[in-house]
């Protein structure tokens, strides 16, 4: 098992991730752990693991950390596990995955895997890979003003204080929203492979990251009242009965407009308009739990008997 580490997302959580390796190797799980230094070095790091014949890599980070990771073993037959160390971990929410040490260790181990459909945003001649989501109007220009060390001491009160900041500043243009060929004009969109926004917060029941295709959410009312009222839904979970807010399903978006304006995809500012979104060529598979808490939509798919390593009575496998 290869375990891909960002030091920067996992920072405020260092005990949680050597309390999941210490349980792995106590139960003799051979484990190497492979440190990212900088954005982009997790694929670099996913493929060497790929090519060095891993059965399950593990990305050990937030959201991006997971994105970098799956770029760089799409096309191989390892698995992808998860030990969630970001600020939202919305991935981990999405798929129920255990937040105690020993029960994702135990999950990592598992033989039971579900279908992870990621999507790809490109523009000219630039492309990445994103597992949950993008995000282009009032959020994108909040995390692109992030300040990335009031991120590491405050977490997701980092977001809250500077949507508080930007809520004066930030204009609220027009935006040109291509769904599967037909033109909308919104203040924002979210576009997204899962049901979960900043942490466990729905606002696309109808997603499925197990599938091809896209939520697009459509926020057709600008200014600064409509965001400050978003905000106030999204820890309720009543985002989805937002006045002006449009739900669609689709398979190729295209957003353009007259400012490069910035792009957040899984929570990280990643370039500016004009984009397209497609989903990626294949999926890949994601280890998970038996005690995890997966929809009844993400059927899980266990591995033939021989390549596997299993669970017997919820305790951890020897070696």
């Amino acid at each position: 098992m290869f375990v891909i580490h960002n030091p920067t997302a996992g920072r405020r959580n260092a005990g949680k991730l050597w309390a999941v390796l210490d349980c792995l190797m106590d139960h003799g799980v051979s484990v190497r752990v492979l440190e990212t230094r900088s954005g982009g070095h997790a694929t670099e790091l996913a493929r060497y693991a790929s090519r060095s014949g891993a059965d399950v890599i593990v990305a050990a980070g937030g959201d991006g950390t997971i994105a970098e990771t799956v770029a760089g073993m799409t096309g191989s037959a390892a698995r992808l596990g998860i030990i969630p160390l970001g600020t939202a971990n919305v991935l981990a929410h999405e798929f129920g995955l255990p937040s105690d040490s020993k029960a994702l260790a135990v999950a990592l181990t598992s033989a039971e895997s579900v279908t992870l459909w990621p999507g790809l945003i490109q523009r000219a001649d630039w492309m990445r890979l994103f597992v949950q989501m993008v995000g282009v109007g009032f959020d994108a220009h909040v995390v692109d003003h992030i300040d990335p060390g009031v991120k590491r001491c405050l977490g997701r009160g980092a977001y809250v204080l500077q949507t508080l900041r930007e809520l004066s500043r930030y204009s609220f243009p027009s935006l040109r929203v291509s769904v599967d060929g037909t033109d909308y004009h919104a203040a924002g969109v979210i576009v997204s492979k899962g049901r979960f926004y900043g942490g466990p917060y729905l606002v696309a029941p109808d997603a499925l990251p197990v599938e091809p295709g896209f939520s697009v959410l459509l926020f057709e009312n600008g200014g600064a009242f409509s965001a400050l009222r978003a905000g106030l839904l999204l820890p309720f979970g009543k985002m989805p009965h937002l006045s002006g807010l449009r739900s669609l399903r689709a398979s190729c978006v295209e957003i353009t407009a007259p400012e490069d304006l910035p792009v957040q995809a899984d929570g990280d500012s990643v370039e500016t308009l004009p984009v397209s979104i497609r989903d990626a060529p294949e999926p890949v598979r994601l280890v998970v739990g038996a005690g995890s808490d997966i929809p009844a939509a993400f059927t899980l798919s266990p591995l033939p008997a021989e390549h596997a390593r299993y669970q017997e009575n919820g305790k951890m496998p020897g070696p």
